[in-house]
């Protein structure tokens, strides 16, 4: 994906609220051992990229004053309650050095898993994405995670992921695990102690009419 920036020479909140007002967006790109340079982009464009998925976990091309160089996203502000972009961050990488991101996990196969199907459990997703350590070229889009296999009493840690070549992550994060399925029945005996109170209750009320 290609982002088209240019450098800004206007800085300060003043500034940046003209941007803003004429639907530019204010940035900062650094890294790279050379210093942090402000730019500015148009802001739809980015408005609308950062609905992807696929925006915020890719290696990006970014065309600054017509050089182009690869950037990954690092953060971003939103406004409280307009659907607008106030401020995004981008860092420099390099080809051949690696980089860690966050990377989103795709999960599927829940339904047919013997822990759902079978024991009627419910599998709790512990995490949305895992933190991952790749060369640029290595980064995948997503980490597909198949649940299919799920049985009562498993969790599933970061170490059974399926991961690309080149790719790893961080050891021992929890990503899903069962939860054993909550009894649908009163045992007998817990129903006759609650029958108990609610037989004495029901009867004071026509004692009481019959004394009268």
């Amino acid at each position: 994906m290609k982002v088209i920036a240019t450098t800004r020479k206007a800085q300060g909140t003043g500034a940046s609220r003209r941007l803003r007002r004429a639907d530019k967006l204010p940035g900062i790109v650094y890294g790279g051992n050379v210093p942090a340079t402000p730019i500015v982009l148009e802001h739809n464009p980015i408005f609308y990229a950062l609905r992807k998925e696929k925006f915020h976990a890719s290696v990006l091309t970014m065309e600054l004053d017509g050089q182009e160089e690869l950037v990954i996203l690092r953060a971003f502000q939103m406004h409280p309650y307009k659907p607008q972009v106030m401020h995004i961050d981008f860092q420099r990488i390099s080809a051949d050095e690696p980089i860690t991101m966050r990377v989103p996990l795709h999960f599927h196969g829940e339904e047919v898993s013997p822990a759902v199907k079978v024991d009627k459990a419910i599998i709790s997703r512990a995490a949305a994405y895992v933190e991952v350590t790749c060369l640029p070229r290595q980064l995948p889009e997503f980490i597909d995670v198949d649940l299919s296999k799920m049985e009562s009493g498993m969790t599933l840690h970061s170490d059974d992921l399926p991961l690309p070549e080149g790719v790893s992550v961080a050891e021992g994060v929890v990503i899903a695990s069962v939860i054993a399925p909550v009894a649908d029945e009163i045992p007998e005996a817990a129903a006759e102690e609650g029958a108990a109170p609610a037989a004495e209750a029901a009867a004071a009320p026509a004692a009481e009419g019959e004394s009268k």
